[in-house]
């Protein structure tokens, strides 16, 4: 069994701002900008679970320049599906049936004090994967329709030679709360980074040596941790 972490998410980098998390642990998942301005959907019309807009998650000096601004909603967690065109995204073709890709986000308190850190909020079990020139039309749009790489035709036909799309099965989750993963290390600079922390490096192990999971290509659990950490999030939902 394979298990990977990917970050997702708006973050400062991409978006400008940090996920809201409330002071009773649940929080707001925010995608990412969509900088082709394909989507219909937007900031500000797209209603978050806590029945906020999203724009209104934006401090109010940025609320007018971003309510018109196109999401990349990916992954989705209605039919659970994730697609990324990109070299360091480009491993995910070799998860198959039974095994998990968590997600972790960047978040940040909203209705109280707590500093930016990142946060598991979801997984997938995986029921199919592979670059998408490897499934049939009909499997295009019968397990990927609802991804945004896929919702898009020109960004499709654009893309798909370099596609990877992940298909969640039917017990994939978003989480109502958010778990906290992160703890601030420094970088080799001896600039502050966040890493994983002990506690989670318990549960998913060290990635190889490679604790930085700040802004970094997927991390890998080794084989000895798959087990343990499947157990650990499966018991979050």
């Amino acid at each position: 069994m394979k298990v990977a972490l990917v970050r997702i998410g708006i973050d400062t980098g991409s978006g400008g701002i940090h996920g809201p998390l409330f002071q009773d642990g649940t929080f707001e998942y925010i995608p990412i900008p969509d900088g082709l301005r394909k989507d219909e959907r937007t900031y500000g019309n797209t209603i978050g679970k806590h029945g906020k807009r999203l724009v209104d998650y934006f401090p109010e000096t940025r609320k007018a320049k971003v309510a018109d601004q196109s999401i990349h909603f990916d992954p989705e967690f209605v039919t659970f599906t994730y697609g990324d065109p990109t070299s360091p995204k480009a491993g995910l073709r070799h998860l198959q049936q039974g095994d998990y890709l968590i997600f972790y986000c960047g978040l940040e308190g909203w209705d109280y004090k707590s500093e930016p850190a990142l946060y598991l909020m979801g997984y997938f079990e995986i029921s199919a994967a592979g670059y998408a020139s490897g499934f049939t039309p009909v499997q295009i749009q019968e397990l990927f329709g609802d991804n945004f790489h896929v919702r898009h035709r020109s960004i499709y036909e654009q893309q798909k030679n370099n596609l990877v799309l992940v298909k969640g099965s039917r017990n994939s989750r978003m989480l109502s709360k958010a778990v906290l993963i992160s703890t601030m290390g420094q970088d080799r600079a001896g600039k502050p980074l966040k890493i994983l922390s002990p506690e989670m490096r318990k549960i998913f192990g060290d990635f190889g040596g490679k604790l930085s999971i700040q802004r970094s290509p997927t991390r890998w659990v080794d084989g000895a941790f798959t087990k343990q950490a499947v157990q650990f999030v499966k018991s979050l939902a």
